[in-house]
């Protein structure tokens, strides 16, 4: 058997199928982890601010159940956790192995450091993004302090760091100048999406033309702009107006976003919540529209981008720097605040634009993250992280 080497904290992804909520892309990352790491690593688990590391054999079927989130998770984890705790061990059987966090769960908990420090393990986080630092105004309240100290225990006590785009590694180091702490070794990689299946993406079929935005339905992702640019656009072309679907449960600080979704009578026809979707369903969907929208005010990466971009969907997005960093110059960037740039743009893509033509055309030579591409740069720097922490 392979020498069970790492340490994966689960703990985010359990929480995500106990509660039946839709996998946001930081659980997609956290999935994807799994599935590379599960062979060479033992599952840990936190509860009431203790953190169990399970057998390897009580591992491998939490890894199973979290990858295949079978309809009755509730049931087969509760089985399995009373199995499983007895057995469990709150440090590891030797120091030194490497704890995975990759989902910001338990970061602000001052028992992390204690435990670590017991425990004698490297720590190593995967950092998605600092946005409660810089825009606490698209955040739940108290969001910014809690982050604050999610990333100064990161700082303090991190072997090494992984972000997943160079604009979110910046934002940290400037953060760490800010609070006078050092960056730990510390790299970039990319993450990626869905993989497309194997034959071509059926787009979906629609008797009008449709735009779609990804995401949660929270302030930072900005639908209000979307939606008072679709009143004007059916104040204006009536039945003629563009579809638009949203895809993305609902979320936090954006009550004006969801009160014109619940009250505003007159997109009821032209603009569709779709709210839970397959990773085909969401394909075809994007496949089939003439231009994914993100008119986010901050993303740690933005996976919706990417994907669409390898399905072949034009993209309109704003201007942020992470977007330029692995989509070049390929979408069609426009200033967040710019309704009515967003608007003659949106209707130009309606038909066939120069501007949409042109990013046909560039999108034939874009090469999407992978996530083998990633795990490749992330399994060699493991190597060098740990040789470090021997010699030190």
């Amino acid at each position: 058997m392979t020498d069970r080497d790492l340490l994966i904290d689960v703990s985010r992804l359990i929480w995500r199928l106990w509660s039946d909520r839709l996998p946001t892309g930081v659980d997609r990352v956290c999935l994807a982890y799994v599935h590379h790491f599960a062979h060479r690593g033992l599952a840990v688990m936190q509860r009431g601010g203790r953190r169990y590391i399970l057998t390897a054999k009580h591992s491998d079927q939490l890894f199973s159940m979290l990858q295949q989130q079978p309809a009755r998770f509730r049931r087969q984890f509760v089985g399995l956790l009373a199995r499983a705790l007895g057995a469990a061990r709150e440090r590891p059987a030797r120091s030194g192995l490497i704890y995975l966090n990759v989902g910001h769960i338990g970061l602000d908990e001052a028992s992390l450091l204690r435990w670590i420090d017991r425990s004698g393990v490297r720590p190593v986080y995967l950092v998605h993004d600092v946005i409660p630092l810089r825009y606490p105004e698209y955040c739940r309240p108290g969001e910014q302090q809690k982050h604050a100290i999610r990333m100064e225990h990161v700082l303090r006590s991190a072997s090494g760091l992984i972000a997943n785009s160079q604009a979110t590694l910046d934002d940290l180091g400037s953060f760490a100048d800010g609070v006078g702490l050092p960056m730990p070794p510390s790299i970039a990689a990319w993450i990626a999406g869905s993989p497309l299946p194997p034959t071509k993406v059926t787009a979906l079929a629609s008797d009008r033309p449709y735009f779609v935005t990804v995401g949660t339905i929270e302030g930072r992702k900005n639908h209000a702009l979307l939606l008072h640019i679709w009143q004007r656009l059916v104040a204006r072309y009536g039945e003629a107006t563009p579809l638009l679907f949203i895809v993305g449960q609902r979320g936090w600080e954006a009550n004006h976003a969801l009160a014109i979704l619940d009250r505003a009578t007159d997109l009821k026809a032209h603009v569709i919540e779709l709210g839970r979707s397959s990773d085909d369903e969401l394909a075809s969907t994007i496949a089939g529209a003439r231009a994914l929208l993100m008119p986010s005010y901050a993303e740690g990466f933005g996976l919706p981008v990417a994907e669409a971009l390898q399905i072949g969907t034009p993209v309109i997005a704003s201007d942020l720097a992470v977007f330029r960093e692995f989509a070049g110059n390929i979408p069609t960037y426009l200033d967040v605040l710019d309704g009515l740039g967003w608007m003659a743009t949106i209707m130009a893509f309606t038909g066939d634009s120069v501007e949409r033509e042109r990013q046909i055309q560039a999108m034939e030579s874009y090469r999407a993250p992978t996530w083998h591409s990633h795990f490749q740069t992330v399994d060699e720097w493991l190597k060098t992280i740990a040789y470090d922490r021997r010699r030190a």
